[in-house]
């Protein structure tokens, strides 16, 4: 389904299931995918940075987009992380990513040369994809990763790409996303990048969030944003309140390899990560299974 209307809701950026010879496990991807379809979330995003997608050839990507989608109900949304560091090498993987049904893409900042990547450099970049992209195009913030900021007065430039529908945050500036949401127009979706300021985000008009706590606690997830919606703030507190501790376990803590470990709790399939990343050690494991045990996380074993 190609959206018609403001994105919005909450998308699991999953992980990418490796075997232990970290080809991609497929049969446990469609395995996940069962799951993930059957709760509240309004779609997920594949190859995002949770999903190791910097370690997967061009070809891996592709086959990945065409898994997911075959594996999610049709009402399911699924956005492609399709960003690279050349706009012509972006354009290609957005066009092939929506071929095999990508319903939008979201575009991580180019950085390995950040010290060129100017304000008018980010805005062409980015200008040059929506123009070429077929599906709507998201913008990716992710300083963490990147060692690269687009500020807010940056995006709501951008932003005015008729093909530039939304932004994901990862920066934890609530101000900054403030400032985003208060000079984009109505159309244009602001999500939170983590679990964290869901809430928060929400508040200040945003629209929605890609959380990597979504993978493991995604009705939770989704729960924040209707109790919100329906004006029940004290409810909307409680569950933003319960999900710090889960969303730092597979974020800033832990990581990749701690979604993959909270997956694998569960009875679902993390596996292992592709190297050079390093799986969760048996204490960091056993402090992980505590964590998503005093949330509520329904565990196996």
């Amino acid at each position: 389904m190609k959206p018609t209307s403001k994105i919005k809701g909450v998308f699991a950026p999953i992980p990418t299931p490796f075997g232990e010879d970290e080809e991609i496990a497929y049969d446990k991807l469609q395995e996940n995918l069962a799951w993930w379809g059957g709760t509240r979330l309004t779609g997920v995003v594949v190859l995002g940075s949770n999903g190791e997608f910097a370690y997967l050839t061009p070809d891996e990507k592709l086959r990945l987009v065409e898994a997911v989608r075959a594996g999610l109900p049709a009402g399911k949304m699924v956005i492609a992380g399709t960003g690279v560091e050349t706009t012509r090498e972006t354009i290609k993987l957005s066009r092939q990513a929506a071929e095999r049904g990508a319903n939008a893409c979201l575009i991580l900042t180019p950085h390995y040369y950040r010290g060129n990547m100017t304000p008018p450099a980010l805005k062409k970049y980015f200008w040059d994809v929506a123009e070429e992209c077929p599906v709507p195009v998201m913008l990716y913030n992710m300083p963490r990763n990147t060692g690269l900021n687009m500020e807010s007065g940056l995006v709501v430039e951008i932003s005015a790409h008729p093909n530039i529908t939304g932004i994901k945050d990862s920066s934890g500036n609530i101000v900054q996303i403030s400032e985003i949401i208060a000079g984009t127009g109505d159309s244009f979706s602001v999500f939170a990048g983590s679990g964290s300021f869901l809430l928060t985000t929400l508040v200040m008009g945003g629209d929605g969030g890609t959380l990597a706590v979504a993978n493991v606690m995604p009705d939770e997830c989704a729960s924040v944003v209707s109790l919100f919606e329906t004006g029940d703030l004290t409810g909307a507190r409680a569950l933003q309140r319960l999900l710090l501790a889960p969303n730092k376990a597979v974020t800033s803590r832990w990581g990749i390899p701690g979604l993959k470990a909270a997956l694998d709790l569960m009875g679902k399939f993390g596996g292992p990560t592709r190297r050079p990343l390093l799986p969760l050690g048996d204490k960091e494991r056993a402090e992980l299974r505590a964590t998503l045990s005093a949330a509520g996380v329904s565990l196996a074993g």
